[in-house]
């Protein structure tokens, strides 16, 4: 039972560049409603993609449009389609309706069940309303610019060994196997990190983009999805409590101000040769 009316399940800011960040896993509420049937591990909020919205605070300064989510992953995931199918098939992976955390562990109480009436009013009241504005800020940036850079900011520990073996890359950049931007563009990147940077990187390997990646990254239309996947370790410590590494985050945030200028660089010399 909802007793609570959900608040905006997001935020955004618009900007004046061919730029949308869009950060889908950083919130951290969850209502009562649905705070009422999760355990003591589910309230830690361990997956959260923490303080990816101070690490990309240049963002405003650049002149992007950011949305960002207000409600913890565990509510809903916005990075899966509305109909659950998966993403990584025969991959270990979490859901629209996550029960588990990434390691395996449960999130709900003994005996709580997850109906249908519920899952349709999340879908209604959190995946809906993101989704539905970031399709109406690609139209407005495409229609002003001529073509959209969709950067979508993810951040994990680095250490999950039921999603991926050993010690994840410092940064795992997606284009879904150059099928959401520009052919090319993750490679160039991958390849900027390790030859100008002390961090490792990777392109296209075990997070390739997520739905939000693969559904609207449609270089035909000219819109570009990239996501970058970030090991937390980077710009942040991965225990609880979690706290923000400012000195560390300063200078993983140059390095990925960095990628993303030179990506819209890129597309900007493409299209004005067309």
């Amino acid at each position: 039972m909802h007793n609570e009316s959900p608040k905006d399940s997001f935020q955004v800011i618009r900007g004046h560049i061919p730029l949308i960040i869009s950060i889908p896993h950083a919130g951290e509420c969850i209502p009562e409603s649905v705070a009422s049937d999760l355990n003591a591990v589910a309230l830690q909020r361990d997956d959260t993609d923490w303080h990816l919205g101070r690490l990309y605070a240049f963002a405003k300064q650049l002149g992007a449009s950011v949305i960002q989510a207000r409600y913890s992953r565990y509510v809903i995931d916005l990075n899966r389609p509305a109909d659950n199918r998966s993403l990584y098939p025969g991959q270990a992976t979490t859901g629209l309706y996550p029960k588990q955390t990434f390691d395996g562990q449960p999130l709900y109480q003994e005996g709580a069940v997850l109906t249908e009436a519920e899952k349709q009013y999340r879908l209604q009241n959190y995946w809906h309303p993101y989704h539905a504005e970031l399709e109406k800020l690609i139209q407005q940036v495409r229609a002003q610019h001529g073509f959209v850079l969709l950067w979508d900011a993810h951040s994990i520990r680095s250490h999950i060994p039921r999603l991926f073996e050993g010690r994840l890359p410092d940064f795992n950049i997606g284009t879904y196997s150059d099928q959401s931007a520009h052919p090319g563009i993750a490679n160039q990147l991958a390849e900027y990190i390790n030859s100008n940077t002390s961090y490792i990187a990777v392109a296209n390997q075990r997070f390739k983009g997520g739905y939000i990646t693969r559904h609207y990254g449609d270089p035909a239309r000219n819109v570009h999805g990239v996501q970058l996947e970030l090991a937390q370790r980077t710009y942040m410590q991965e225990e609880t409590p979690y706290p923000y590494d400012a000195i560390k985050a300063e200078q993983v945030a140059v390095v990925i101000k960095q990628l993303i200028t030179q990506t819209l660089m890129t597309l900007q010399q493409i299209y004005q040769k067309e």
